[in-house]
């Protein structure tokens, strides 16, 4: 199993979790990306993250290239 499709179970099985509390799914995921950004700063610069999250902040739409890429 790959570590992407590892995190996609632990988010399915985290969700089932998570609404048997009485919590909503964006909830989850925002405490969730508080958690991740927590681990980061444990090893990367403030600068790396924000690099990171504005890169993927960028290519949100799955219908578009990387920026990066050529035609």
């Amino acid at each position: 199993m790959s570590v992407y499709k590892l995190a996609a179970q632990l988010m399915q099985d985290n969700l089932a979790t998570a609404q048997a509390q009485g919590f909503n799914e964006q909830e989850l995921a925002k405490a969730l990306m508080n958690e991740v950004i927590a681990v980061y700063r444990r090893e990367r610069s403030i600068s790396d993250i924000a690099h990171e999250l504005h890169f993927l902040a960028e290519n949100l739409d799955e219908d578009a290239d990387y920026a990066f890429m050529r035609p």
